[in-house]
């Protein structure tokens, strides 16, 4: 129990309280101290403030002061005085100069992982399956054994991985793990076992089966055609291309056979149907090509050669007659085409006959575009429309137009202006 001081009056006089009257059992642990005592003795509110004749229970009791929460622990139990230093202000520390960086190497690419696949735990572990709770009474209590097991419990199955297993993890993480999912049993594997059919089911479904005789013939029809298509790109490809490489090979070996008849000395005279005798140049379509006499498909014409008119009334004159028109045939397309481009020359333009004897010159002079083949007058003596007036040593390239086709004749005239024997060389129009 604390102990008071007599209580003093407002005039200053001090009345007696606590053991005796006029000195109170205060000893010197009580003084007043004016550091903890916020009041002076006498004062209302003041520790050592009591009313005379008021009993201790009675009195007002003081507010406790309230207990501030320690930062730190005290075992000592020392008093701590809550006084807190002002922070101070740091030192401001001078900036380092950032360094210069090194420059980043190239990494290398990284191959792109795949997306995680979707975690699953093919075996889950049973879930643990509570006990009843009683009816009626107070809750069981848990044993600490049992507190352990579900403990332990709950910890092995937080450490079970609920995803694939390391070698599906491994392929999916390697990009390999392509499994094709399983196909899903249709209703007709789940269901029962069909019913056998009857003989006339059978016969109905076999029937039905069976192709009706309009699918058989449009498919007979399909591959008629499919058929007959095939051999007609075939047709074209040897008649536009294999023609063409025959025909060469033939006349290059007739070009041949003529100089070395030249070579040997042959004496020239009355040549056989086919057989070669003279080689036309023409130098601006740089062709060179052997000359036949007869106009022949077969032997002359479609083994790339030229055909000289020699037979009954087509029959014109030879290059070295001293009057006369020199007419000639050749294919315009396919097997070899020699006359292809003649509708490309123009007027001046040379075309020389080399025979065993002499080289001939002629110069385009005009061309008809097209005429009838029953019009034989262009490979007369004087051609009409040709511009010639008076018998000359002329020459006639004929030739079937349009391209591919041979409803109609091209004409083509020329008018010798050279013969130069072989012993003094070729033409100017073949040395140039």
């Amino acid at each position: 129990m604390r102990r008071h001081r007599g209580d003093r009056p407002v005039g200053g006089a001090r009345t007696g309280g606590g053991q005796g009257c006029g000195v109170s059992a205060v000893g010197p642990e009580d003084e007043y101290d004016p550091l903890t005592d916020p009041l002076p003795p006498g004062e209302l509110g003041s520790p050592w403030f009591r009313p005379t004749g008021v009993p201790e229970e009675e009195l007002p009791q003081q507010p406790q002061p309230v207990q501030q929460p320690q930062e730190w622990y005290d075992p000592e139990g020392y008093q701590r005085d809550w006084y807190v230093q002002p922070e101070q202000e740091p030192t401001p520390q001078p900036r380092p100069r950032p360094q210069a960086r090194p420059r980043p190497q190239a990494r290398p690419q990284r191959r792109p992982m795949p997306d995680p696949q979707p975690m699953f735990d093919p075996d889950p572990a049973p879930e643990p399956v509570p006990a009843p709770l009683p009816a009626s009474g107070p809750l069981p209590v848990p044993d600490d054994e049992t507190v352990a097991l579900r403990t332990s419990d709950t910890r092995r199955a937080a450490e079970t991985p609920t995803g694939p297993g390391r070698a599906e993890r491994r392929r999916a993480a390697k990009g390999r793990g392509r499994r094709r999912p399983e196909p899903a049993p249709t209703a007709s594997d789940t269901s029962a076992p069909a019913k056998p059919l009857s003989r006339v089911e059978a016969r109905r479904a076999a029937r039905a089966l069976k192709d009706s005789p309009a699918v058989i013939a449009s498919r007979a029809i399909g591959e008629l055609f499919i058929s007959f298509g095939v051999l007609l790109l075939l047709f074209v490809t040897y008649q536009l291309w294999w023609t063409n490489v025959r025909a060469g090979q033939q006349a290059n070996q007739e070009t041949n056979k003529i100089q070395d008849g030249w070579a040997k000395g042959r004496t020239p005279g009355v040549f056989e149907p086919g057989q070669g005798f003279a080689i036309m140049h023409i130098p601006k379509l740089d062709v060179v090509v052997p000359i036949a006499e007869g106009i022949s498909k077969p032997k002359v014409l479609d083994r790339g050669m030229v055909g000289h008119y020699a037979e009954g009334k087509l029959e014109t004159a030879m290059p070295a007659d001293k009057s006369g028109n020199f007419a000639v045939a050749g294919h315009r397309n396919t097997h070899g085409e020699p006359f292809r481009y003649i509708n490309r020359l123009k007027p001046g333009d040379p075309i020389v006959v080399e025979t065993q004897d002499a080289y001939y010159t002629y110069t385009m002079a005009s061309i008809l575009p097209q005429t009838s083949p029953s019009n034989v007058g262009v490979i007369g003596p004087v051609p009409p429309g040709s511009g010639f007036t008076e018998p000359g040593r002329y020459i006639t390239l004929t030739t079937c137009t349009p391209e591919f086709t041979s409803t109609y004749r091209m004409i083509v005239w020329g008018k010798m202006v050279e013969e130069r024997p072989r012993s003094k060389g070729k033409p100017d129009a073949l040395v140039g």
